[in-house]
């Protein structure tokens, strides 16, 4: 089966991610830090972590990202980019670890990118869908309030 890795490191030429790229030196940040820094929720961090996607450090109370947890947080974030699943990120991350890759990478086969690309692809059928139904109702009432 043939595979390949996509890195998350382009994720972060996207809108929203300059800063992180900044995020990968040797220091450790607190959950805010990383919230702010990626964009994302506290809530969503501390979520990450109950479904064993992140490991913060523990320090009493307080949780701290180093550059492991800010890498596989990046993974994260690009894996949901591409529309896949939490269920689905988890596994992309454990098959990466097992393969022993390259941190940043997951391994996809191209069965699984097809497959991302038909459900995609159906997402915005029915996106484009709503959107033409919104259209007409919105006409609808332009046209009554005239």
């Amino acid at each position: 089966m043939r595979t390949t890795s996509i890195n998350a490191s382009p994720l972060l030429h996207s809108p929203g991610f300059e800063a992180a790229a900044d995020a990968n030196s040797q220091e450790t940040l607190t959950i805010g830090e990383v919230a702010r820094l990626y964009g994302v929720t506290l809530r969503a961090l501390r979520f990450y972590e109950q479904r064993g996607l992140l490991k913060p450090i523990r320090r009493g109370g307080a949780r701290f990202y180093d550059d492991a947890q800010k890498v596989r947080l990046q993974m994260i974030l690009k894996g949901k980019h591409l529309g896949f699943t939490l269920t689905e990120i988890t596994d992309l991350l454990e098959a990466e670890q097992e393969r022993g890759g390259k941190a940043g990478d997951f391994a996809m086969d191209d069965k699984m990118v097809l497959s991302q690309l038909r459900h995609l692809e159906g997402r915005r059928a029915d996106i484009d869908q709503a959107i033409t139904e919104l259209r007409a109702v919105h006409q609808k009432l332009i046209n009554n309030a005239a």
